[in-house]
């Protein structure tokens, strides 16, 4: 076994995954539905910042390039990773450095996870409501209102009252109506390749390291091997021992955080199952239309699908008939990723 899939279905209640026009969607042309989704750079970044707090360090900096032209103008330019894979997070997440000018060689790496975006499991079992909300500042007394004309000269308190005479408006209140939320139950794929997981590509033809950052690997103790991608360094084994345990942690416990101030949910995990076949672990966690009720579908997790590990929560049961849900589901389906990844032999692939 050489790739891992993981699929999970969590559940969302009102809330947000993205800010676009307050939610991402996308448009089912079947059912003639929008659903919201989260998308898989979303994942990857929610899944990044949780194996960070798991290994309790820093992710890897970041380079940011301006430039600067003959009048003083700043223009935006590259962005570089540090391209480091002792960091965690490049060496699971990937990296591309491409110098301006093309001078230095470009050097990218693949990441070892294929990250699926969070959409629904059913169109029928997701979807979005909207709701108007307002930012209301009124009962503050030290509010500063500033109000421009159209040469951009502020007004002053008098030129202020006249403006509002007759209007029955609140400057200190703003209205912000069709906010987009997500609701229903969604699913999310990640397919792991435990051949580059650990492994680094020596190729000169297209790099992933400079030759700086080969020499420091191997004064680490990293080892050259041979991959069916070609020669690579594999990280030692007690590099590995370290971070498997808190990628598996990662993998099953992510949860996205950001832009839910005002909209927080706890997208509890409903159900995750764990395979070596990609064509399995889709049908391992599905939806199926009702045949008794028009435009109605069921969730279904199959608990016991030969190839497939399947790992049920507790909260599963309000939303999923099933018979397997347990206390521990989540640190069961932990455990059995870091005994898979524990188990291949980083260093003797092709034998």
């Amino acid at each position: 076994m050489s790739t891992i899939y993981i699929r999970t279905l969590k559940r969302a209640e009102h809330t947000v995954f993205c800010v676009a026009e307050g939610q991402k969607i996308y448009y089912d042309p079947q059912f003639n539905r929008r659903i919201p989704y989260s998308s898989g750079q979303q994942v990857k970044r929610s899944l990044i910042d949780s194996l960070s707090k798991a290994l309790n360090e820093v992710p890897s900096p970041t380079t940011f390039l301006f430039d600067v032209n003959n009048k003083n103008e700043m223009k935006e330019g590259e962005v570089y990773a540090t391209c480091d894979p002792t960091y965690a997070d490049q060496l699971f997440g990937g990296w591309m450095k491409a110098a301006k000018g093309g001078k230095d060689r470009t050097i990218k790496r693949r990441s070892p996870l294929s990250i699926s975006a969070m959409r629904g499991l059913h169109p029928l079992l997701a979807g979005i409501d909207k709701e108007n909300v307002s930012f209301d500042r009124s009962e503050r007394p030290n509010n500063k209102v500033i109000i421009r004309n159209e040469k951009d000269e502020i007004l002053n308190e008098e030129q202020i009252a006249k403006l509002l005479e007759g209007k029955d408006r609140s400057l200190s209140r703003k209205w912000i109506p069709d906010n987009a939320r997500a609701t229903g139950l969604f699913v999310q794929d990640i397919a792991l390749d435990l051949r580059r997981l650990f492994c680094v590509l020596l190729n000169k033809l297209e790099p992933e390291i400079t030759e700086d950052t080969e020499n420091k690997l191997r004064e680490a103790g990293w080892q050259e091997t041979e991959t069916v991608f070609g020669t690579s360094l594999v990280a030692p084994k007690d590099v590995r021992d370290r971070l498997i345990p808190a990628l598996a942690h990662a993998i099953i416990h992510w949860s996205i955080t950001s832009n839910q101030s005002r909209t927080f949910s706890l997208m509890e995990t409903l159900a995750v199952s764990v395979s070596d076949n990609a064509n399995k672990i889709a049908g391992s966690i599905r939806a199926k239309l009702k045949e008794e009720e028009d435009n109605k579908a069921e969730p279904i997790v199959e608990e016991e699908l030969d190839g497939v590990e399947s790992y049920v929560t507790l909260s599963a049961g309000g939303y999923v008939r099933t018979k397997k849900e347990t206390t521990d589901a989540l640190d069961k389906a932990e455990q059995s990723l870091i005994e898979k990844m524990l188990a291949f032999d980083y260093e003797n692939q092709l034998n």
